[in-house]
């Protein structure tokens, strides 16, 4: 019995060691909050051995001590900051340039003064409630007295630990900086002839939210886009939530690529008022990957060295700190916000050089009706300057905040609409577009400019997806199916008005600006990185002749949490015809259409709320005739199912025997 007793007493320690042993084989900010979870535990522990036994337990004592030890250690040798934790401030005019202890990398001797320090209360209780437990104090009372006290601020010195405890820590990825670094390196130099791009990404605008898709509110500077270019029936988001369909557009690639399948959290954070989101990425993100990676290739490098001025400004929300801040990433100047504006902390910033300035105040949560309003002035200011100070073009990246949720609009434009803060919202971004565009028509930079709108997926909480299936963080038509339209005056590639019925995604934008701008590397036009898997294709095709151009050889990928939920390719109705079942049917969708688009689900949950523990298994859609994603054609055409089946097969044990799609052979 007493032999039994003893081995139970050793648990705390033995469990400390497996965690430990699993934090540096994972070597994941994930296994270091278990570790610090635990600590949590052993404080319990500490005053249930008092209870029980009236003094601290050693064991217990030594198993936190050591898990403690191990995960200051770990942030010592692999983190990504100076180490200070949660302590940065981030008031009013707050400077990362000048809080290089909260903001920068820092060095080794940094790293563990900063981790030492944010773990000496627990370290300090520690040692006392040891040394009560080894030693007897004359005055007994006093004995327990003391340890009781010390074992209830045991559990407060933790739990304060866990909350600012350092979780910036260095990607345990496969790095492609090579690869990175001699794409970039013979990018040549653009000629001042070269067409401007301005990008607009809006956030969690529904296929439906503008009047050019049927909305039922007036949006006629977006409409001016389509109307004078071209607007695609079915373009996709590559992801159905923010940060993934990001980190697609702004690489070529899928998310899964880059470990940035989920939205991403603040990293700076306080004790007090949002120490809860740093938490999160830990356990969103894998591989310790707090953002868009520095070593992917983002269209706004290609464009920065081929000698594009670049500009970012309204929403980032790829990361906020070290490599994966924008002007990291490709960005001459950014303006708006690293994060969402649901989260804590929310505020603008100033940044050029990877620092940055906080210029509206540290909180901007409760009151962002001016956000649209200082968006707009940021990149009209800067947009001014480069064409009237620079020869070279320019490539501005404009990430509205809006819809998303909590909406807010200016003064002059709440309750304009009639219809809500939404339409005022949407409607008051239109109104600024308009003034962009007049300014841009002053400059005589208008018709040499590409302009893209699209959204990064469908609504949430309001919006119109009209007649299709689902919304935001679904892999259904109404998540990913988006506005897409694009004007070039001086292309002269289409007519204006011109309506698009093949499917694109994304992804495919990297290689399309990259032809539309006749970016060359090494003087080979249209050059993409041959270190790593580039997942999009050029849309010209599609764009000058309505060409098929994701085929089952490259079909578009609906994808969530890691997961691909779905796949859908293009194919000739002849090639349908051509089955032995057919012969028995006259099928309309394929007599009065050249090509039909498939969309198979292997599995997915249900999007009725009332049968949430329903799944779609093996379901096959038609979206040429059936949008909605109402009907399952795997009973007609079991043959096309099994085959997309099988593709989804393919591509996910593609994923998984090589995430990063690394090119091997160009780093052998």
């Amino acid at each position: 019995m007493k032999e039994k007793k003893q081995v139970f007493s050793f648990l705390p320690n033995i469990i400390s060691m497996l965690l430990i042993i699993a934090l540096l084989y994972k070597r994941t900010n994930m296994f270091a909050v278990v570790n610090v979870g635990f600590m949590c535990i052993c404080t319990v522990l500490v005053i249930l051995s008092m209870i029980i036994s009236k003094k601290p337990s050693k064991n217990v004592l030594a198993a936190y001590a050591t898990s403690g030890f191990a995960t200051s250690m770990y942030y010592v040798v692999y983190g990504a900051d100076a180490g200070f934790g949660a302590f940065s401030s981030c008031l009013a005019g707050w400077k990362s340039a000048e809080n290089a202890l909260f903001a920068g990398e820092g060095n080794l001797g940094l790293r563990f003064l900063g981790n030492i320090l944010l773990i000496l209360p627990c370290a300090i209780i520690c040692g006392l409630l040891f040394l009560l437990a080894v030693k007897k104090l004359k005055n007994v009372k006093l004995q327990k007295v003391l340890s009781a006290v010390l074992s209830v601020v045991f559990v407060l010195t933790t739990v304060l630990y866990l909350l600012t405890m350092n979780l910036r820590s260095q990607p345990n990825v496969e790095r492609l900086w090579e690869g990175h670094d001699d794409y970039l390196g013979k990018v040549d130099k653009a000629s001042t002839e070269k067409p401007n791009v301005l990008f607009i990404l809006m956030d969690d605008l529904g296929y439906g939210d503008v009047s050019l898709n049927g909305a039922i509110y007036e949006t006629p500077n977006i409409d001016r886009i389509g109307e004078e270019g071209v607007n695609l029936e079915n373009f996709y988001s590559c992801y159905s939530v923010c940060s993934p369909a990001r980190f697609g557009l702004l690489t070529g690639r899928y998310p899964f690529r880059g470990y940035a399948d989920n939205v991403i959290y603040p990293t700076i954070s306080s004790t007090t008022e949002f120490a809860t989101t740093r938490l999160f990425n830990s356990f969103e993100m894998g591989a310790n990957c707090d953002g868009m990676l520095g070593d992917e290739i983002t269209v706004a490098e290609v464009f920065q060295n081929a000698g594009y001025n670049t500009g970012a400004f309204g929403k980032w929300h790829l990361g906020d700190y070290g490599e994966y801040l924008p002007t990291n990433q490709g960005f001459d100047y950014f303006y708006g916000s690293h994060h969402v504006n649901d989260m804590t902390p929310f505020y603008h910033v100033a940044e050029e050089n990877g620092e940055y300035e906080i210029v509206h105040g540290y909180d901007e949560l409760e009151d962002q009706s001016m956000a649209t309003k200082w968006i707009h002035d940021e990149i009209t200011e800067w947009v001014t300057d480069v064409v009237t100070d620079s020869d070279e073009p320019f490539f501005a990246y404009y990430a509205s905040p809006w819809p998303h949720a909590p909406i807010f609009a200016g003064d002059d434009f709440d309750g304009t609409t009639g219809m809500g803060t939404y339409v005022d919202c949407v409607t008051e971004f239109d109104f600024y577009l308009g003034k962009l565009f007049a300014t841009l028509e002053e400059l005589g930079v208008m018709d040499d400019t590409i302009i893209v709108f699209t959204s990064d997926n469908g609504p949430a909480l309001e919006g119109s997806v009209n007649e299709l299936r689902g919304g935001k963080y679904l892999a259904y038509e109404g998540g990913q199916k988006v506005p897409f339209m694009l004007r070039w005056g001086n292309g002269g590639l289409w007519d204006a008005g011109t309506v698009l019925e093949q499917s694109a995604v994304m992804v495919d934008l990297f290689p399309t600006l990259i032809e539309l701008c006749g970016v060359s590397v090494n003087g080979e036009k249209n050059a993409l990185p041959t270190d790593r898997a580039i997942d999009g294709v050029s849309m010209l095709p599609l764009l000058t002749g309505d060409e098929v151009i994701h085929t089952e050889e490259k079909p578009i990928l609906h994808m969530k949490r890691e997961k691909l939920k779905a796949i859908q390719y293009t194919v000739p109705s002849e090639t349908v015809k051509t089955n032995e079942n057919f012969a028995k049917y006259d099928y309309a969708v394929l007599n009065e259409n050249e090509n039909v688009t498939f969309k198979y689900f292997k599995n997915i949950q249900n999007d009725n709320s009332a049968f949430f523990d329903k799944y779609r298994k093996n379901w096959l859609h038609i979206l040429t005739d059936d949008v909605g994603e109402n009907y399952n054609r795997t009973s007609v055409y079991p043959e096309i199912s099994e085959k997309m089946n099988a593709k989804m097969d393919e591509v996910t044990a593609s994923f998984k025997e090589n995430r990063r799609g690394i090119n091997y052979d160009f780093y052998n």
